[in-house]
Order: C-alpha cells, then structure tokens, then sequence
C-alpha cells in the first residue's frame, strides 16, 4: 500500500476516532445526572478516546429505560389492579406522605401487618411453610438463590407446590444465579416450573445491561401473604449453621392491601422477563385489612421509577424531628445525601449510621472509610458492628416512620439496580424496631473523627484511591 494512502486512511481513522469521542462525551454531558459519572465518565474518554467511547456506549448507557416502560405499558396496567382506600395518616407525617404522592408512587395503604424476621432461621421456615401451604400462586424473585442445602429446601418447597397444581413462576437476576456453580434456574426447569433469568448474561451481546440487574426480593403467596427485605436464598443467612460465610439479615412478612403493590411489581418484572400477563383472582384477589400499619411499595430502577427511593430518603431525613438511624452493608452516599444527615445533625437531631465492621466487598469498606471523617466533623456517629456480616438494609425515623427492603446507600442501588422497598408508619413496630437496632448498636463499636484522622498515609491513600471507584461499586 502507497504510503500516502496509509497517511490519508490513518488521518481519517484519527479523526473519525475524534469525532466519536468527542460524541460519546457530548452524550455523557447531556444526559449523565451524576456529576461524578460525568467526570469519570468524560475523563476515560479523553484518556482512552477510542477504548473509553466503547466502554461508555456499552455500560454507561441506560438502554433498559425505553424498553422496559415499553413492556410494562404493554402488560397492562388494568391486569393488576389496586384497589386501596386513601390513607388518613397523622398530620405530623403528611408532608412525608405527600412526596411519595407527588412522585406518582404507588398509593400509601392502611390496614397492614408487618412481621420483622430475624436472619434465615426466622424467615425461611416461615417462607416455607407459606410455600406448603400456598392453594392459588406463587412468585417468587431474588438476586441470588444458590443451589446448597438451603436453597433446595425452596427448589424442593416450589416442586411440592408445583406437583399439587398451584401456579408458581420464579424470577432469578442474570448475575445473581451465576453465583451458584450449578444453576438454580436449570434444576427448576427441569422439574417443570416455569422460571425466567432477568437480563440474562450472554456476552458479548448483553454486555450493555450487565451494569442493570434485578436486586428485589419478593416472595408472594396466593396474593395474600408477602415477604420482602435484603435476604437472598443461600445457606449463609442460617447462622446456625451458615458454613464459611454467615450472613446476619433482615426479612419481613407482610400482610394486608400492600401485597398487591408486591404482586404488581413482581407481575411487571415477570412481563418483561417472560411476556406472560399474571392477572386474575389467582394473583390479584380482594385483599382485607390486616393490622394498623400504612405501607406502600417503593420500586427503584432505571426505568420509569429512577431515583424515587433517593428522593424518599431525602424527604424522610428533611421531616426527621429527633432521631434518623440508617443500618445498610454498602454506604456509599453521594455529596447530596452526606449534606442532609449533616444537616439533621446540626438541627440537633441523633443520627446514627451502623455499618459491618468487616465488609465482604474490601473496595466497597475502603472507599466508604474515605467518606467517614465528613460525616464525623458535623455530628453524626457511626457504629461498626461486629461480625457476622450484617445486611441489614432499614432506615427509622423518630421511632414511627422506616424503610425497608433490598436497596443499599450506594451508587448501584440508588442508580442502576431495579430494587423494591417499602414505606411504612407504624409506632407499635417502629418502636420495636429502634429498639433492636438499639440493641445491635450496644453491642457496635464507635468510629471517632480522632480514630479516622490516625489512619496510616498509606491507608489514606488507599481509601481515597477506592473512593475514585464509588460510581462503579
């Protein structure tokens, strides 16, 4: 080849190279919402014009959105009614109320009973037995649900119901199944229950949604009875016996009209994932009051729901008048969420953070050190608690308003995972619940700004090198 074609062919492969990174980061400016994934996202692109243009359009692009509003509009929203009386809540929590209402949430409900279970060897016993003695559906969606002992007692639980005629369909993350060497899914399958992977993974082709997953833990029985809350299906979370990684969590058995607003997310994630409407008295029937508690479901994702929890929080620590307390495995919170628990703080208010003192994810720890001392210097304390590794996700509130449910403080819940949470008012369980947080909190050790300031140049350095990752953890 003349060396003058080489020279034109290169210089137009420089500029086109040019013009498509200059594109990716004109793309990322106008429509990333986080100013640190624009930064990091703009300076990979500039450093590595080519290679970071590829990666952006593969994972920084929300490609899910349009789709799935897509097949959720097409399911139908008129096969999963919701037939809830306006909630008469006390006028001290009406503004909190209002912001779930304005954002087009799903309507806050009275008459439910909310039932706290503690680790696996509360919550699993009763999620089976509800399995045995289901007559009409079961849906059933988790992140992870590993194929060891534990989890066959479910595979096993879901084959009895299967065997006796009752409709069961189970939902399982593309990501979260590949965390058990055998597939759950395929065992499942095989003795007939229908069961579908979310965003499955088949790279390369599926590359772009990796980032995407679905992190919701629903288990629903006949309609009626729910379940919902951080816990995956796997052996760790029976610390009577969890083998090389116990697992301490919370779960919650749920009652009343919410458990529709549960059915109804689960029936929208199962559309998208398999195309069948789930509509009907079997999974959709009248629902009674069954306790005092006002609830609503709060789905997360990048879809339709983006950023309806973040708002929640916001609005929750904004109403907080004595007291907040956050426990989640994962606090990775941006400039935004770090400002209002300092301005809690300052108002007078107690806010207490508790994280695990030992992580599972060393990055995730590091990076949320990093961020320890600008919460510290303003008022607010935080307790490491000791090991088993504690996922507990709850958010309280003045001992009457909490939060619950799969979504962590971090980036990838509040951003990118598909998540479910629920909003809930109740003094009686509230108080209950501060004080078993109370208790865990006895038993924590506090961080002090002295302590976070002594850390080693080089331990710094790290941290705050892992920091430079939040947008990715």
């Amino acid at each position: 080849m003349p060396e003058t074609l080489q020279a034109v062919i290169a210089s137009v492969s420089a500029v086109l190279v040019l013009a498509f990174a200059l594109y990716s980061a004109g793309h990322a400016l106008l429509h990333k919402r986080d100013t640190r994934a624009v930064i990091a996202w703009v300076g990979l692109i500039m450093l590595l014009p080519l290679g970071g243009s590829i990666l952006y359009w593969l994972l920084g692009v929300n490609r899910i959105k349009r789709k799935a509003r897509a097949l959720r509009e097409s399911a139908g929203r008129g096969s999963m009614p919701l037939s809830v009386e306006p909630a008469q809540v006390d006028a001290r929590w009406h503004p909190l109320a209002a912001v779930g209402d304005a954002l087009g949430l799903l309507p806050l409900s009275a008459g439910n009973r909310l039932k706290p279970l503690v680790n696996g060897d509360q919550a699993y016993p009763e999620m089976l037995e509800a399995i045995d003695s289901a007559t009409c559906s079961i849906g059933l969606a988790t992140y992870i649900f590993d194929t060891d002992p534990a989890g066959r007692r479910f595979r096993d639980a879901l084959h009895r119901a299967h065997e006796r005629g009752v409709p069961v369909r189970v939902l399982i993350d593309g990501v979260g199944a590949r965390y058990s060497r055998r597939s759950m899914a395929r065992e499942l399958r095989r003795v007939g229950i229908p069961t579908r992977l979310f965003l499955p993974m088949h790279l390369p082709r599926s590359l772009a949604a990796f980032n995407l997953r679905n992190h919701r833990k629903l288990l629903i029985v006949d309609g009626q009875t729910g379940f919902t809350g951080g816990m995956n299906l796997r052996v760790g979370n029976l610390l009577a016996n969890p083998g090389r990684h116990p697992v301490q969590d919370l779960q919650f058995r749920v009652e009343g009209p919410v458990v529709a607003q549960m059915q109804r997310i689960f029936a929208g994630d199962w559309h998208f994932a398999s195309g069948e409407h789930l509509q009907g008295e079997a999974w959709f029937p009248h629902q009674g009051p069954a306790g005092d508690a006002f609830a609503r479901g709060v789905p997360d994702g990048p879809d339709e729901h983006f950023e309806n929890l973040r708002l929640i929080i916001h609005a929750a620590v904004a109403e907080a008048r004595e007291r907040v307390t956050v426990m989640t495995p994962y606090f990775l919170p941006d400039d935004a969420l770090i400002a209002a628990l300092n301005s809690a703080a300052l108002r007078g208010l107690q806010v207490d953070i508790l994280l695990p003192e030992r992580n599972n994810l060393r990055l995730v720890q590091w990076a949320s050190q990093a961020m320890y001392w600008q919460l510290l210097e303003r008022g607010c304390r935080i307790w490491l608690t000791p090991p088993p590794f504690d996922h507990t996700k709850l958010m309280l509130v003045d001992r009457e308003w909490f939060l619950l449910g799969s979504a962590n403080w971090d980036p990838r819940s509040l951003r990118l995972n598909f998540e479910f949470n629920l909003e809930c008012l109740d003094p009686e369980l509230g108080a209950r619940l501060a004080d078993w947080v109370e208790r865990r909190r006895g038993a924590a050790r506090e961080v002090t700004l002295e302590e976070v300031d002594r850390r080693s140049l080089p331990v710094q350095l790290r941290d705050g090198a892992a920091r430079l990752l939040t947008p990715y953890l």
